[in-house]
This record gives structure tokens, sequence and C-alpha cells, in this order.
């Protein structure tokens, strides 16, 4: 601990860690998003036109292969997950991972909701389940990156090649950060506010040759809203990956999303992203490294999100938690910091490529003067 409390000279530029909505791109501002698609129907030429651009960029900023569709749904992350349990769970037994808030969610739907009896396999905030207990006869949904516990599966070697269940990944805080191995997923989801720091409110569905299989030739026991229909007449519904939406989406959002990979794309596409965001986590790292009231909650390096870093503080209960991030607050010199609501009392950081690194090096000397301000 310092001897004495010192406010540190230097502030983070641009003091946005929230894990969600994150931070927007470097440069960004309302000013330079695109408007002659704004107050025009979607189904116009402009609309399709630019919502069809949308769906290009993000396939070439993700190195998609054309055997996967992508398209753009509503309801962020979470409406583009239940839309897929929706449409094709059912047709095998299910087995959920769950090592955070996020996939407990996906257990309770499965469960509660869709009463499929799913098998369970759990591990406790910071660590990652066994991942050689899951039977491939089964579908499995999983988070890729768990957003609320810093923890993340570190490659695709567990998901089986010769899989006859679909695998089912919530990526939200995954892509754009790391290299996926599209061909071990059957279905991925996320939505613009996480890496690409966009806006919510809309999600993105991509889905391998084997979930389109699926939807063609399975129909589930229950009814499904509008908004999850996939399949129409027995046949998958197209237009929905070639951005004729299912309902009226947002083109602010739509074109703020643009924005955010146009940026990516000129710093050279899913490799530059990762730099930033490694470059980022290895930057926090070393903070942590030199403070030995701080420490990382997930335990292992090799399954340590590189995006949305949790950390536990030494001694630290909710009530010291909420304390510390108000303090940073107020200062302006982080925003957003205090640990998910149903996780261990800690701080979580994001350091996703919206974030530049030298805004997490002068963080550093911010967390020294919350952490001696409170227990001085």
């Amino acid at each position: 601990m310092m001897s004495e409390v010192t406010t540190p000279q230097v502030r983070p530029t641009r003091p946005y860690f929230s894990s969600g909505p994150c931070a927007k791109p470097p440069g960004w501002d309302a000013s330079k998003i695109a408007v002659e698609s704004l107050g025009r129907s979607h189904r116009a030429k402009i609309g399709k036109t630019r919502l069809q651009y949308c769906i290009d960029l993000m396939r070439e900023m993700l190195q998609l292969p054309d055997t996967h569709r992508i398209g753009i749904v509503p309801g962020s992350d979470t409406g583009a997950f239940e839309m897929a349990m929706w449409t094709m769970l059912g047709a095998r037994p299910v087995t959920t991972l769950a090592w955070e808030s996020f996939g407990e969610g996906w257990v309770t739907d499965a469960a509660k909701q869709l009463k499929l009896d799913p098998t369970v396999i759990r591990a406790d905030y910071g660590q990652l389940p066994d991942l050689t207990k899951v039977d491939w006869s089964n579908d499995v949904l999983f988070t890729w990156n768990g957003t609320t516990s810093g923890v993340r599966v570190p490659n695709g070697d567990w998901i089986a090649a010769d899989r006859e269940g679909l695998s089912f990944a919530d990526a939200t805080s995954a892509v754009f950060a790391y290299d996926l191995p599209w061909d071990k997923i059957d279905v991925a989801t996320f939505s613009w506010q996480k890496v690409l720091g966009g806006e919510g409110g809309h999600g993105v569905l991509i889905l391998g040759p084997r979930a389109v299989e699926r939807l063609e030739n399975y129909t589930p026991a229950w009814p499904l809203p509008k908004v999850f229909r996939l399949v129409s007449k027995g046949a998958l519904a197209e237009g929905v990956f070639k951005g004729e939406t299912i309902n009226t989406p947002s083109m602010l959002a739509v074109e703020d999303a643009i924005f955010a990979l146009e940026w990516a794309k000129s710093l050279g596409g899913l490799d530059g992203l990762k730099a930033r965001s490694d470059a980022n986590a290895a930057a926090l790292d070393e903070i942590i490294a030199e403070r030995d009231w701080l420490s990382h909650l997930a335990a292992d390096p090799a399954s340590r999100s590189k995006t949305s870093v949790c950390l536990s503080v030494a001694g630290a209960d909710e009530g010291f938690i909420k304390k510390f991030a108000g303090l940073l607050e107020k200062e302006g010199a982080a925003y957003d910091i205090a640990g998910y609501r149903d996780a261990p009392p800690g701080l979580r950081i994001w350091c996703g490529a919206t974030v530049d690194t030298a805004d997490i090096e002068a963080l550093g000397p911010w967390l020294d003067w919350a952490y001696a301000s409170l227990s001085a």
C-alpha cells in the first residue's frame, strides 16, 4: 500500500472501460456516421444495400468462410442466441456449459422454458468446466468468452470434428478478438456493442451448414414468435442473410456498426483488432503483476479473457468495490469498472480493440490511488 495518497497527474484520455456497451472506436464522432439511409425504408434499395454491406464487412473482418451464413436479427446477442435455441433445440439431447452468469442464463432457458432437461456441466467463477466431459452426440451450448468471469475456452480443439450434435457458441465478447475455428462452430451469436464498440439492440446470427440442415429438417414442438422464424415453407429464409431483416432495424445502429467495421478494416482487419486487444491485455497484466493486492479472477492464463478482464481486490467486499469504482468515475479516470452484479466482488476492465493501450497504462496509478484512498 502507498504511504500517502497522491492523486495521479495523468488521466486516461478516454476512460471508457465498460464491458458493454464498450468504448467507441478511436476517432468516433456522431458527425462521421453516414446518414443517407436514415428516414428511408430498410426495404428500399439504399437500406438493403447498406445492410448487405454491413454483412459483407462482418464476413471479411471475421474471415468467415462461404459455408457460413450471417444475418442481422433483433434483440442483441441475447435475442440471437434465443432465436437459435428456440428454432433448433429439441432434436437431440442438450448439454449446457456454465461458468458465469450468461451461461447460467442459457441453462435456465433450456431447462425451465424449453423443458429439455439438459445435462449441465458447471464451474465456479474464475474456472473453466472439464471440457473432456462433453458428449458430442448432444447439442452443446456454451459461451466462448465469459464476459462476467473473464474465463474463455482456450481454443476449439475440444469440439469434436465428427460431432453428431450442433455446437452453439455465444461469442459476443470473443468475435473480432480471437481466431475462431469456424469449422467447429455450427451456430455463433454476438452483438456490435462489444468488441466493435457499436450500439446495442441488434444481434448477429451466424449459421454453418449443419445448422441450416437442422432448421430445414426439424420442426420444434413449441410455437415460434414471428421474430424467431428462420424457415419458410420448409426452406431457410435466405433473405435474412442478405439484409432482409425479420423486423425493422435501426439504420442508425447499422451505420454506426459500418463505421466501426470500416475502422477495423483500416487497422488490417482481424489481425489488427487482435493485436490491439492483446496489447491492452498485456498492459493490464503488467499492472496486476506489480501489485500484490490485485489479481486475476481467472486462474489459468490459457483460459483468461483478453477482452473482459475480471480482477480480484484483496479484502474487498461489494461495498468496497462500489466505492472504488465510484471514486474513479467521479475523478473522470475510469468509468464502469465494477464487476458484474452476479460475479464475486471485484473489478472488470474491458481490454477490447476500441480501447487505447495508453489509457490502460494510465489506469494503473489511478487504481493505486483509489485503493489507497479507501484503505487509509
